[in-house]
């Protein structure tokens, strides 16, 4: 396909949806007493059909072949669901996604919380906070090569100087550089580290908003009572929270779930450090092996689908109150 082709392509599309637009908005308002619900259900109609192509049939589909072979043309049943937990090299890929998911959520979460509560009210507090958040604002395959430089090896020999931060100060401290990024199973600990360099940010700036809508009277009262600073912390800080505490955890946890960038950009997902999106990427479109990428990626939707509707019984538990 040329550009003329892709422009004129690209055309076509922007006056489609110009033009079912239009006509929404004529239907919609071609009579003043068009009802509430005819407007609303104008409206959500092409959003419906967006997420009916977009989502929905994909989602059937891609079920539908999970029951197949690699070519998509055999009937296997539940085979490729028996390869992924009997299989000693997918049992890694499961071992490894637990590992993230047990991990990255608390921890991101626990260092955003700690440090929310740090700076709260401190000088430079503004600073501060922007120094710990600014790793959210590049890409994960941007922080996945910094980290791959700060991890970096190099043989230890005479004349050879270390380009990785880490194992330079391991050289300074008397001892020999260490390959991080191949040490199993250790290697996936340290990717893990990049995920949640990034995430504390996020954790941060949500919980240090929370914690500056704690009402000012509850926080005297409980200076008045006499608490100390931890019992500040648990029975007035961390229940007045626990809402956004409870979404970060689980927002951070999806992400955790669906990580593909940093374990395909330091590792490729080679040394035992594969993950289930790394590892339905590879299935899918570099090994070609339909089947097992589509269950692969059953099974991720599988593992979101709990956090999702957690969080918003969280969420709606929390507005009852």
């Amino acid at each position: 396909m040329d550009i003329a082709t892709k422009f004129l392509t690209m055309a076509l599309a922007i006056l489609i949806f110009v033009a079912v637009v239009g006509v929404i908005l004529f239907i919609a308002g071609r009579s003043e007493r068009t009802s509430g619900k005819r407007v609303a259900f104008l409206f959500l109609l092409p959003t419906a059909i967006m997420l009916t192509v977009g989502l929905l049939y994909p989602a059937v589909r891609t079920i539908f072949y999970s029951f197949f072979d690699a070519a998509g043309t055999s009937f296997i049943g539940l085979g490729n669901y028996e390869t992924i937990f009997g299989s000693a090299e997918q049992l890694i890929v499961l071992r490894n996604t637990a590992i993230w998911v047990l991990i990255t959520p608390f921890v991101a979460t626990a260092i955003g919380l700690l440090y929310a509560i740090l700076v709260d009210g401190a000088r430079g507090e503004g600073p501060a906070k922007a120094l710990i958040f600014l790793p959210m604002a590049i890409s994960f395959v941007a922080a996945s090569v910094i980290w791959k430089f700060v991890y970096a090896f190099r043989p230890d020999q005479p004349n050879v100087n270390q380009i990785g931060l880490l194992n330079q100060i391991l050289v300074w401290v008397g001892l020999p550089p260490q390959q991080f990024l191949i040490s199993t199973p250790f290697n996936t600990l340290f990717l893990i580290v990049v995920m949640i360099w990034i995430q504390a940010g996020f954790a941060m700036t949500i919980l240090s908003a929370s914690i500056k809508a704690i009402p000012d009277d509850v926080i005297e009262a409980a200076r008045l009572d006499g608490v100390n600073p931890f019992e500040m912390f648990r029975f007035v800080t961390l229940p007045a929270i626990r809402p956004s505490v409870v979404v970060v955890m689980t927002t951070i946890s999806i992400a955790t779930l669906k990580v593909f960038d940093i374990v395909r950009t330091m590792t490729g997902g080679q040394f035992d450090t594969s993950v289930v999106a790394n590892e339905f990427y590879s299935q899918s479109f570099r090994s070609d092996n339909q089947g097992l990428g589509a269950a692969l990626a059953v099974l991720l939707f599988v593992l979101v689908v709990p956090i999702v509707v957690y969080n918003v019984h969280q969420l709606r538990a929390s507005e009852a109150r």
